[in-house]
């Protein structure tokens, strides 16, 4: 008779469901919400626990286990623009981690190809999830994010000031304040000058960050709402970028709270976007 520590079992599936999850995410290329993913990797472990108690046999069935991955779906990804895609991707990454667990516990030996239940060692998980993850990543996620790149219209505000411009919504983007989390909108100085004040616009393009900081500083209108934030990107390196917070911003059409923009001057070269999201 197979013995099932449910202990084990809750502990194994909380981590397992949230490395899937975060997997995920990561595919997709959203911005991460760990928390959230902790809380739908609980109800899934949960689940998990639930199904081999006695008299919880209907928790095993297919509806129920689709069940289960879509209200974990919709607690990790509600809000999304593109929750289906993150669902969708879940349940192939989940597909895809299980078919690995099960193959690397054959291969090492740690299982019989007629067991239920998965007594899986820390080993055959730690190898399983890095050999999915890479596969996944390399397979899939330049597909999706190459799916997800569109052009959108820009309008933000500051005072009586408005600035109209093109964005590249670009889930490889993922710039955002250190300090209090808000997503950033990467523009060319080019585009966001009719926001600011006369001048401010050919401060912005100079190279040197903490010269632009104290130059906007030294603006009534920009005092308290300049600052810098770091940035990494491949190719280019590490550094620092002005960022401001703008009085509203809507893309494309539709409200986006707490964004703030981000001049950078490389972005002053023409194309077919002023801006990057």
């Amino acid at each position: 008779m197979e013995v099932i520590y449910i202990d084990e079992l809750f502990a194994l599936n909380l981590i397992i469901d949230y490395l899937t999850v975060l997997a995920s995410a990561r595919v997709c290329g959203v911005r991460l919400r760990r928390w959230r993913y902790w809380i739908a990797a609980l109800f899934g472990a949960l689940y998990a626990a639930g199904s081999v108690v006695p008299g919880m046999d209907f928790l095993t069935v297919p509806t129920a286990k689709i069940a289960c991955g879509v209200i974990m779906a919709l607690i990790a990804f509600a809000g999304e623009t593109a929750l289906i895609k993150c669902t969708l991707a879940f349940f192939g990454v989940s597909a895809a981690f299980g078919g690995a667990v099960w193959a690397s516990s054959l291969l090492t030996g740690e299982l019989s190809a007629d067991f239920v239940y998965l007594p899986v060692s820390m080993k055959s998980l730690v190898i399983s999830f890095a050999l999915c993850y890479a596969a996944v990543s390399i397979v899939f996620r330049r597909t999706l994010q190459k799916s997800q790149r569109k052009l959108m219209t820009v309008a933000a505000s500051l005072g009586q000031r408005r600035a109209v411009f093109r964005a590249l919504r670009d889930t490889g983007n993922e710039l955002y304040d250190p300090v209090t989390g808000s997503e950033v909108l990467v523009a060319s100085p080019k585009a966001v000058s009719p926001l600011l004040p006369p001048g401010c616009g050919e401060i912005l393009k100079c190279t040197d960050p903490v010269s632009v900081l104290e130059r906007l500083g030294q603006v009534p209108e920009l005092s308290n709402r300049v600052r810098l934030i770091p940035y990494s990107a491949v190719g280019v390196g590490s550094g620092l970028l002005p960022v401001f917070r703008p009085d509203s911003l809507m893309v494309d059409g539709k409200i986006r709270d707490g964004v703030l923009i981000a001049a950078a001057p490389a972005l002053d070269n023409g194309g077919d976007y002023d801006a990057v999201l």
